[in-house]
């Protein structure tokens, strides 16, 4: 990241706005709408996070589920949409790609449908053998009411 950037990047677990992180999840992004903002929280827990701040605001989130030794998933990429086009993707990008703890993995993965050139930029590919990868996919689980509730 440029020193002259007008973002900060941070990994700091204390600053992170979950409600603007739940509000924007849960209403904004189409791969987990509804989500429940403990479902949030219990994610952020349990994976490496970087926030997006200006001027000391929150303003993009990106999470990364790893081991930090062979392996990570990528997801939860936002910029707020009135900060998009700025740099801010890049900027979180940036720092995603240069944290120390995934600097050695195997693989490293992640799913998008709108943002494959940015991805690209950092050596993402379309998987090489997509046959080989099988997945358990529910996108209306946090639409429904949870089992057992009236």
């Amino acid at each position: 990241m440029s020193p002259d950037s007008p973002f900060v990047i941070s990994c700091d677990p204390a600053r992170l706005d979950l409600d603007l992180i739940h509000r924007f999840l849960s209403e904004q992004a189409p791969w987990c709408l509804g989500i429940p903002k403990a479902t949030v929280a219990q994610a952020i827990a349990g994976s490496l996070c970087f926030g997006a701040y200006r001027e000391g605001a929150q303003i993009g989130f990106a999470r990364v589920i790893t081991d930090r030794t062979t392996f990570a998933y990528l997801c939860d990429v936002f910029v707020l949409p009135e900060h998009q086009g700025q740099g801010c993707s890049r900027a979180l990008m940036d720092a995603v790609m240069a944290h120390p703890d995934l600097q050695q993995l195997r693989r490293f993965m992640l799913a998008t449908s709108t943002a494959a050139g940015l991805y690209a930029k950092y050596g993402f590919s379309p998987a090489s053998k997509p046959q080989s990868f099988m997945e358990r996919l529910d996108p209306e689980i946090y639409l429904r009411a949870p089992q057992g509730a009236s």
